[in-house]
């Protein structure tokens, strides 16, 4: 996924923090929580089963990169921005498309149409403010976190490209010290992704 797991969760408890009491109120602020984490990572997932098919697709062309040259990054570059078009789904990734934040523009912008509709409807909460727009510019000033997330993130890269060797990107060993790595530079900025 494209943010960690335990980060997702990490915003979800801030999104409920900071939109409440003043723009929802709840007695399960557990359960809100639960719920936005939920919206987040079905659609941060999107990208996800479709970087696992194009995995599976370049996976029967291996034989023909390898005779022929082609870099594996650039096919599946290639193949992914080829059903990325198809399929009209909104690139998670922001370094993909020239934002700041390693999530784009525009996947936020979904997640927070998305995350004002399942709020609309959940029952174990009220919605203040009625006005939707309002409520869903507050969601996107807190996801702000994504920010300091970005930082991390391009740390614990810089710190796999530091390595001896060459680690190449979407490896078992790289996912392993990308992790790590992350791991370690949230603690340093005070983010405890376990509360």
């Amino acid at each position: 996924m494209l943010l960690a797991r335990e980060f997702v969760a990490y915003l979800s408890r801030q999104l409920v923090k900071k939109l409440s009491p003043g723009v929802i109120e709840t007695t399960t602020p557990d359960l809100v929580t639960e719920r936005i984490d939920d919206v987040i990572s079905e659609e941060l997932a999107v990208e996800d089963r479709l970087n696992d098919e194009v995995r599976d697709i370049l996976s029967q062309y291996s034989e023909y990169m390898r005779r022929e040259g082609v870099s594996y990054q650039e096919m599946f570059r290639r193949a992914k921005n080829t059903l990325i078009s198809q399929r009209k789904v909104v690139r998670a990734s922001g370094r993909d498309t020239g934002d700041a934040m390693k999530l784009s523009r525009d996947k936020v912008t979904e997640i927070s149409h998305k995350l004002v509709e399942m709020l609309r409807k959940d029952r174990s909460l009220r919605l203040k403010n009625k006005d939707t727009n309002a409520v869903r510019l507050e969601i996107v000033r807190v996801t702000e976190l994504l920010t300091a997330e970005d930082k991390v993130d391009r740390a614990a890269r810089q710190k796999i490209r530091s390595q001896k060797r060459e680690i190449p990107e979407g490896t078992e060993e790289w996912d392993l010290l990308h992790k790590r790595y992350y791991s370690e530079e949230l603690k340093k900025l005070g983010i405890d992704l376990g509360r």
